[in-house]
């Protein structure tokens, strides 16, 4: 979602998706759902949220940094919003890219009137092409690299906006899901292949479009289906709806790791439970590395599911033997070094009368830089267990994400510079297993992954990316020429 680097969170050791898109057309309180909708993908995006609403004269917007409770805090702000159509983000900042001009729905005035954008995902040849259209004249205003479809859209030389549209998605490359307004239809779309989820719902004679079924469910819409791969739906004011599939028929390969981590427990990914396919990954795990323990223990709160799911199938008890702070900020004021080591602590406290000589089972959903990873294992040992072994419900992590979500770079990645073993003395466990690509795989319903065409996108696993990385590729031959170029002037 941005154009420069991405960061994760305090602790640097999580990975974490940059936004959630809601929108709704046809409701007199469209602002106020779509404030609800966000609220519901809350988890998505912590740092920033915007909500963009029409009233059929002009269009209103209203931006903020911090959650959603706090920038629409009350009824007061949200009737600054009139109109029947509106459209919100939630997003994670970036490194350079925090501040009111990255946040989202982003606006402007065209030769054809007002249009905003909503986008999930990231645009992996942003860099590229903001190159070539800044060469040729324009101007813009934020880092973010939802800004470059803007830019498309204006200088493309197509008469209709929906046709200017399909020009610019043509010319990019990587995720999106989009939630576009004009004064005269709301347009969702996702790219070809389908990397980042887009939902579409009904209430009354209202149309919502969500990230996620959970944001659905909390404005009370009914499920209707997914925005296929590569689908670009338009609903009119006056509720028409037409589908548009410009883009041919691709192979879709949507994102794995929102089974993983991203999506609620309590959504619906591609007809499939969330929460049930995270328990399957925790039956996997108890199949492909079982261990002979007393207690089978999640990091809260993603590692729940998997662990119930280790549980049941290896017959070992689950029990809650790491208690977790609600009430812990990511700006909380680290005075020392001491302090910050104690960061792990103060979001997480082993259950000491539980633990104590007790042969333990952690199970986590990812391990990313395996620092925290290290020091719940030594929090364990501390509250008195006998053994501690890790099982994580996904497979080793070993490649950046190019695709919208932010992760380190690649060196920084423990499975990067590690094999299984090696990372286990890097975090004192007694053993440690993940889920192997095939069993992720039929977790979520497949018989296994297939090699030739892949049914998702695992590429922050196996390092095989579904699209070009442009921007990436043109990093690469800078660096190798940068030598050649040093004290050179332009």
């Amino acid at each position: 979602m941005n154009l420069t680097h991405p960061f994760l969170d305090a602790d640097g050791d999580k990975l974490r998706e940059e936004c959630g898109i809601f929108g709704v057309i046809g409701s007199p309180e469209a602002a106020g759902m779509t404030a609800l909708g966000l609220h519901a993908l809350q988890h998505r995006g912590q740092e920033a949220v915007g909500i963009v609403s029409w009233n059929g004269a002009e269009f209103f917007a209203r931006r903020g940094l911090g959650h959603v409770a706090q920038v629409f805090s009350d009824a007061t702000i949200l009737s600054e919003l009139p109109g029947e159509m509106a459209s919100g983000h939630v997003r994670y900042s970036t490194t350079g890219g925090q501040g009111l001009r990255n946040v989202q729905p982003l606006y402007a005035d065209l030769a054809r009137g007002g249009f905003s954008v909503a986008h999930n995902g990231n645009i992996s040849n942003a860099l590229h092409l903001k190159h070539e259209l800044v060469h040729k004249g324009s101007i813009f205003q934020s880092s973010s690299d939802t800004e470059v479809i803007i830019h498309l859209i204006a200088t493309s030389r197509f008469p209709t906006l929906m046709d200017r549209l399909v020009d610019a998605l043509r010319m990019i490359e990587g995720a999106y899901s989009l939630i576009c307004m004009t004064p005269k239809r709301m347009i969702a779309c996702r790219d070809p292949l389908g990397i980042r989820p887009l939902v579409m719902g009904k209430i009354g004679d209202a149309t919502v479009f969500a990230s996620e079924t959970v944001a659905l469910d909390v404005v009370g819409a009914t499920f209707v289906r997914e925005v296929e791969p590569g689908e670009i739906i338009e609903v009119r004011m006056d509720g028409r709806v037409s589908s548009h599939r410009p883009f041919g028929d691709p192979a879709p390969r949507p994102c794995i790791f929102e089974h993983v981590y991203f999506s609620r427990p309590d959504s619906v990914m591609g007809g499939r439970s969330v929460y049930e396919v995270r328990k399957a990954i925790g039956k996997e795990l108890a199949k492909e590395a079982p261990v002979e323990a007393d207690l089978v223990i999640p990091v809260p709160d993603s590692g729940v599911p998997a662990a119930i799911g280790f549980a049941q199938e290896s017959g070992i008890p689950f029990e809650l033997g790491i208690i977790r702070s609600h009430y812990v900020g990511r700006t909380f004021i680290q005075p020392s070094d001491g302090a910050r080591h104690a960061d792990v602590k103060r979001k997480h406290n082993a259950n000491r009368a539980l633990v104590e000589g007790k042969r333990i089972v952690l199970i986590d959903d990812s391990i990313v830089r395996g620092t925290t990873s290290m020091k719940i294992v030594q929090m364990m040992r501390d509250a008195g267990a006998k053994e501690v072994h890790m099982r994580v419900a996904s497979p080793p992590t070993q490649h950046s994400c190019f695709y919208g979500v932010d992760t380190p770079e690649r060196h920084k990645l423990l499975a990067a510079r590690m094999d299984v073993q090696e990372m286990t003395k890097f975090i004192v466990a007694d053993s440690l297993a993940f889920v192997s690509i095939d069993g992720l795989y039929r977790a979520v319903g497949e018989t296994s992954r297939n090699g030739a065409c892949p049914q998702h996108c695992d590429a922050c696993f196996t390092g095989e990316y579904p699209t070009s990385l442009t921007d990436l590729a043109d990093r690469a031959a800078d660096q190798d020429q940068l030598p050649l170029s040093v004290g050179q002037v332009a």
